[in-house]
């Protein structure tokens, strides 16, 4: 298993289902904390698993739970096979709550892990591959195929690990200006980024921060947008 859980550690499966993951990380003795936002499924979880001490169910959505009040004498690990739809909202909140994480493992779409780990002059690299890389290691462990499930998806699915830096790599003295930075500079793709940001920036500006106005968004590396970013809000 990619996780390789250990009886020391403490696990937090989002969106748990029947539990077919469930059962197999419980068997490890792990401390396991699961959250379920549908009712049935959560009777169904309590029926199979509320007997075992070290498991905890929390019937709530995940976009918004408190990930750190879990948080005991471990850092969490954090598991699940996360739906598109909520995909990116849940992993940016999961990154405001990143201090209390060692790691994170998801299955998700294919499509989305490409993008996680995305370099800048690539197609798939945007906000999402800046605002994870920001703060994670992106690992892409394996893909599994749509014949692993039943009824067959239409897309491939591939296994990411997520390990939030202990140590910031970057210093951005105002991080939601630099969102909006990186948001509004990939808001539109094809356009110049003296085009994107005019509202935001001015040409000095992109001088001072080392960067041609005329690039568009891809091109730039995180350090472009770092610098931009703290050119416009000094310390």
């Amino acid at each position: 298993m990619a996780i390789d859980p250990s009886a020391t550690d403490h696990l937090v499966e989002i969106g748990p289902g029947q539990g077919a993951i469930t059962e197999p990380l419980l068997q490890t003795k792990c401390t396991l904390d699961v959250i379920e936002l549908d009712r049935d499924l959560v009777d169904r979880l309590n029926q199979r698993f509320s007997h075992l001490e070290h498991f905890r169910l929390h019937s709530a959505d995940a976009l918004t739970f408190d990930f750190a009040a879990l948080e005991r004498e471990t850092p969490l690990r954090i598991v699940g096979n996360l739906p598109y739809n909520i995909s990116t909202p849940l992993m940016f909140h999961l990154l405001t709550q990143a201090a209390h994480i060692q790691d994170m493992h998801f299955m998700l779409q294919k499509e989305i892990v490409n993008r996680l780990q995305a370099q800048p002059g690539s197609k798939q690299f945007g906000r999402l591959s800046i605002m994870i890389q920001l703060s994670c290691q992106v690992e892409a462990l394996f893909d599994v195929e749509p014949e692993c499930f039943h009824p067959q998806p239409k897309v491939m699915s591939s296994i990411v690990r997520l390990t939030p830096y202990k140590k910031q790599r970057y210093t951005i003295n105002d991080l939601p200006l630099f969102d909006s930075i990186v948001k509004t500079a990939f808001s539109q793709r094809r356009k110049t980024i003296r085009n994107t940001l005019k509202n935001i920036c001015e040409d000095p500006d992109f001088d001072k921060a080392g960067i041609d106005p005329s690039s568009r968004a891809e091109s730039l590396s995180i350090d472009d947008f770092v610098n931009l970013s703290n050119q416009l809000k000094p310390s």
